[in-house]
C-alpha cells in the first residue's frame, strides 16, 4: 500500500472509550514500534520478548527496573535458564543495560534502552538462543 493510499484509508477505532493513555496510571510501560518495523521480532525468541515486555511494563520513567530474576521468572512462568538466556541476549543486542546493586551483588538494575537505529546488529546470527551468560 502506498503512502497516498494509506492516507485515504479511514481508520475506525473499535472502542473509542477505551483508548490507551497515561491518565492516572502508576505505570509508564510502552513498546517501541521499531521492534516490529526494523526486524527485531525476527531475531528475538518468545522468551526474549516476554522478558523485554515485562521489563518495559515494570520500568520507571527512565526505563529502569529493579525486579530480580526470580520475580521475573515467577511472573512469566519461565524457568531460571530461560530468564538468564533472555536477559543475556537482550543485553548483547543493546536493548537492555544492567548494573549490579553493589560490587558483590548478583542482582541489579536493568534499564530498557532506546531501540538501536537500523535494526538488529550484524552479529545477531552469532547469538544462539541457547547461549549462556
Amino acid at each position: 500500500m502506498s503512502r497516498r493510499q494509506r492516507k485515504s484509508v479511514r481508520v475506525v477505532v473499535p472502542e473509542p472509550g477505551r483508548m490507551r493513555g497515561l491518565g492516572g496510571a502508576a505505570g509508564f510501560g510502552w513498546l517501541d514500534a521499531r521492534l516490529w518495523r526494523d526486524g527485531w521480532l525476527e531475531v528475538l525468541t518468545a522468551e526474549d520478548l516476554a522478558v523485554y515486555a515485562f521489563l518495559c511494563l515494570v520500568a520507571d520513567r527512565q526505563g529502569v527496573s529493579w525486579y530480580r530474576r526470580d520475580r521475573i521468572r515467577v511472573a512469566l512462568g519461565l524457568d531460571e535458564q530461560a530468564v538468564w538466556q533472555a536477559l543475556a541476549r537482550l543485553e548483547a543486542l543493546g536493548l537492555v543495560a544492567y548494573r549490579p546493586f553493589h560490587v558483590h551483588a548478583s542482582e541489579g538494575f536493568r534499564q530498557v534502552l532506546a531501540v538501536p537505529v537500523g535494526g538488529p546488529p550484524p552479529f545477531v546470527g552469532l547469538l544462539e538462543a541457547g547461549d549462556e551468560r
